[in-house]
């Protein structure tokens, strides 16, 4: 006996972690997310060329600025070799099966939606990796005063979507019994 289905005979094993009521729902969020940031960082490399314009301001508080991360979030664990950045890509592809796996089990069609968001996000971040060898950010926002100045940390499109996912997902977490639970 291969092992793919359980004594019941019912739907393979494999396929029950890694499809769910929602998963659809939260895969098309993903795949969306996903093609939305690569098309947005498309414009802004190709057709804009952000890189020959330096800064840009488009609001008082916003400027486009490209910058290349090589590590992580907010630009930690900073990867210049390919090794380093093929371990990184490699940790970012057992997050994305990890939460495909969650979304198997998701119970609410904002968790799904939270899912799809950061995974689209990761996704959407790690194909500039392996294009590129470093993930394009390209948004900053920042206030000045006279006397003052803040500058948040220069980031993308599906950087917004996996700090969206994670709010909806602390927010579900927050609700109680409907709440989102982890695999």
């Amino acid at each position: 006996m291969s092992g793919s289905t359980d004594v019941t005979g019912a739907a393979p094993i494999a396929a029950r972690y890694l499809w769910g009521p929602l998963t659809a729902f939260g895969l098309l969020t993903a795949v969306i997310v996903g093609v939305a940031d690569q098309a947005s960082k498309l414009w802004v490399l190709r057709v804009y060329d952000l890189a020959s314009k330096g800064a840009v301001q488009i609001m008082p508080f916003v400027d486009f600025v490209l910058t290349w991360n090589t590590g992580i979030s907010y630009g930690w664990f900073q990867q210049e070799g390919p090794l380093g950045q093929w371990v990184l890509l490699s940790l970012k592809a057992v997050a994305v099966a990890l939460l495909w796996i969650w979304l198997a089990r998701a119970g609410s069609r904002a968790a799904a939606l939270a899912l799809g968001l950061i995974m689209g996000g990761a996704v959407g971040n790690a194909i500039d990796r392996v294009a590129y060898g470093a993930v394009a950010d390209f948004v900053l926002l920042h206030i000045e005063t006279a006397t003052w100045q803040f500058n948040w940390y220069v980031f993308n499109l599906a950087d917004v979507a996996i700090v969206a996912g994670v709010a909806v997902l602390l927010y579900e977490s927050l609700r109680g019994d409907s709440a989102v639970k982890a695999p």
